[in-house]
């Protein structure tokens, strides 16, 4: 049974990034922005696939058919080779129910059809435990950790995990 769908982030998915922009969500990410940071992102994200470096999309809950958080890829040089990144938030409601790894395979799948970059990286802070989990459980190896940019001008601790994505798939 599938847990999740992702769909092309639009313009009406504005009230999922103000929902995920709360203290309870941002603590491993340097915190809530503000609204004009907010509609930029957002802008940003409904720009995004037009630019094919990535793209963002809102997370989908079955049955119930609620937007109930974000995923996304997009091209970063990491280490001297360009690769794809991956981030998402799930609400705290829809949390501890597999939404966010149902939603990381789903976005592994779109990264993998592009057959652009060999790799996907994801880092989570070291101190997210939920999210770390979810990498693990999505395959994603652990390289150990490294001090990340994040938001720009405050770095963190995070985990860096990879994955390959051309294994099994003979390119």
């Amino acid at each position: 049974m599938d847990l999740v769908w992702i769909e092309p982030w639009q313009e009406g998915d504005l009230d999922v990034l103000r929902r995920i922009n709360t203290p309870e969500m941002k603590r491993h990410l340097g915190g809530p922005e503000t609204e004009e940071k907010v509609l930029a992102r957002h802008r940003k994200y409904v720009e995004f696939a037009g630019t094919g470096q990535g793209r963002m999309f809102r997370v989908v809950a079955l049955p119930e058919g609620e937007a109930v958080g974000s995923i996304g890829y997009w091209e970063r040089v990491w280490r001297g080779a360009t690769v794809y990144e991956l981030g998402w938030s799930i609400l705290p409601t829809y949390q501890g129910r597999g939404l966010a790894t149902a939603a990381l395979v789903a976005a592994v799948a779109e990264v993998r059809a592009r057959r652009t970059h060999r790799w996907a990286h994801a880092f989570p802070s070291v101190d997210n435990a939920p999210s770390n989990a979810v990498c693990r459980k999505a395959g994603f190896t652990l390289l150990g950790e490294t001090d990340f940019e994040f938001p720009p001008g405050r770095l963190m601790r995070s985990h860096d995990w990879r994955l390959d994505l051309t294994a099994g798939l003979g390119w």
